[in-house]
């Protein structure tokens, strides 16, 4: 983090900071080249690339799970994941305000996706 440029990196320090308190197990480092966050494997990363605001991706690692046959069961009330399969979702805020707005209800979504790692 201290090397990182980018547009929105105050937003992505308190995203760091966010997903570090979902749980004392959660530990950081670097996959895909941007930060990452595990338990015992990889559950989520920033996708630094993205054109505006601010973006992760939660999934399950690099192991292939047994999942239940709808895959990944998140309640989600707040509708912040966007799913790109039954094991992988992004979540996107447009702005910092969206995320601030928004901090209790994807914590809550984190605290229910560590479960599947």
């Amino acid at each position: 983090m201290a090397e990182l440029v980018h547009p929105h990196k105050p937003e992505i320090e308190a995203l760091r900071k966010l997903i570090l308190e979902v749980d004392p197990s959660v530990q950081e480092g670097i996959k895909w080249n941007a930060p990452s966050f595990r338990t015992s494997e990889y559950f989520a990363t920033t996708h630094l690339r993205a054109k505006s605001g601010l973006s992760i991706v939660l999934h399950l690692g690099a192991k292939v799970r047994q999942l239940p046959s709808g895959g990944v069961a998140i309640e989600d009330p707040a509708k912040l994941l966007r799913w790109l399969g039954k094991d992988r979702a992004m979540v996107e805020f447009s702005n910092a305000e969206e995320f601030n707005n928004s901090k209790a209800a994807f914590q809550a979504v984190l605290q229910q996706w560590v479960k599947y790692v």
